[in-house]
């Protein structure tokens, strides 16, 4: 244990003034068996850290070949270890100057033991959550519908919510809201997502329903429905999917959904491209507008980041582009859109860019990044800054 003679004495070998020093001397000795293995430290901002000390609780996420992640509740967070040439030590009771009151008149010597040390820190910073595995592993086992009689329903590949807890590299929040986007639901206490067929018998039955009833698309009893069509499906299959494509509200005790038009329009097209490679634009529109509900109109608007069309080909065409089934990754994701077409307008490409931008980030800011813009017959578009293969 130094003394205060001794500090003192090693300041004037220093060269260093005592007045111009903090009153509270740190004496650090090092613990037995310390090692730098032993902690890690990460850097935590302060929505995190007020996520902390109210006693929440932070998750690492990954399977063994991903790239680990950190989630509060409700954001997810890349990790990365960043490297310090200073040694940070750690010493419990170690108080900063603003933390000291230095009430004594001289100096005085406080002796304290480092109980670790590390060069390194985790470092966080917001991240696009990756939630393209979630519908992945629900498409492993798609709600069909209720088994047959005499037919045994298929309960391989099931997942609870704590499984995708496990699973997904995202927030609770995050997931439970992407169940939403996808359209699932919960069947037997296992998240399901239904078959796309399946689904549009469903809708099928709701607006047919709708139009048999003469019920403005604003305003569908919910009660009412399901009682007509309880013969055909199961109740809460045709609750879902008047959630799905509906805005549920209350209205004298009574609950009724205002139908979407973008919703069904959207969901109706998709069903006539899914087993299309290009379809005439033209005869497409046609079709649409023939197969959705008398009362509502389809607009190519609906269609962003479900389906492109092809301005360039003679007839126009129109074909099937989910953003969801493009990389996660931002370079891949304008790799794949470029091998897809060459160049794009601003217009075309930015439903397909527009999720990957992150907090105060703009698609211009990507396109700028990752493509090269030029003029043709006076409109601006874009191509890759880079080689791309085929």
């Amino acid at each position: 244990m130094r003394t205060l003679e001794e500090v003192q004495a090693t300041l004037q070998i220093a060269k260093l003034k005592e007045e111009d020093l903090q009153k509270t001397i740190h004496c650090l000795s090092f613990g037995e068996d310390v090692s730098s293995a032993d902690y890690c430290l990460m850097e935590l901002d302060d929505t995190l850290c007020k996520h902390i000390e109210a006693g929440q609780s932070l998750v690492i996420r990954g399977d063994k070949d991903e790239h680990a992640v950190l989630c509060s509740g409700n954001k997810t967070y890349d990790l990365k270890i960043a490297d310090t040439s200073n040694l940070l030590l750690f010493v419990p009771g170690c108080k900063t100057p603003d933390q000291m009151t230095d009430s004594q008149d001289g100096s005085h010597v406080v002796h304290a033991q480092v109980w670790g040390f590390c060069n390194s820190y985790w470092e966080l910073r917001k991240w696009r959550p990756k939630l393209k595995k979630l519908k992945k592993l629900l498409m492993e086992n798609p709600y069909e519908g209720p088994a047959l009689v005499g037919q045994e329903e298929n309960t391989e590949n099931r997942y609870t919510m704590q499984d995708l807890l496990e699973r997904i590299q995202a927030s609770e929040e995050e997931i439970k809201t992407h169940l939403e986007t996808i359209h699932a639901c919960q069947i037997d206490g296992y998240l399901r997502v239904l078959d796309f067929d399946y689904e549009m018998k469903l809708l099928g039955h709701v607006t047919q329903l709708v139009d048999s009833e003469s019920w403005p698309f604003s305003k569908v009893p919910l009660q009412t429905s399901l009682e007509e069509l309880a013969p055909l499906e199961p109740k809460e299959m045709i609750e879902h999917c008047l959630n799905c494509y509906g805005k549920r509200y209350t209205e004298n005790d009574e609950v009724f959904y205002a139908l979407s038009e973008d919703k069904v329009c959207r969901g109706i097209a998709l069903l006539l491209l899914q087993n299309a490679v290009k379809f005439s634009l033209k005869e497409f529109q046609e079709v649409w507008q023939q197969s959705v509900p008398e009362g509502m109109s389809t607009r190519l608007e609906q269609l962003k980041s479900v389906a492109l069309v092809d301005r360039t080909s003679h007839p126009e065409s129109i074909c099937l582009l989910r953003v969801e089934d493009l990389p996660e990754d931002t370079s891949e994701r304008f790799s794949h859109l470029f091998r897809l077409r060459e160049k794009w307008t601003e217009e075309d490409i930015t439903p397909y860019i527009q999720d990957l931008c992150g907090e105060k980030q703009t698609t211009g800011a990507l396109l700028t990044k990752y493509a090269r813009s030029s003029m043709q017959n006076g409109i601006k578009v874009y191509n890759s800054r880079r080689p791309v293969a085929t």
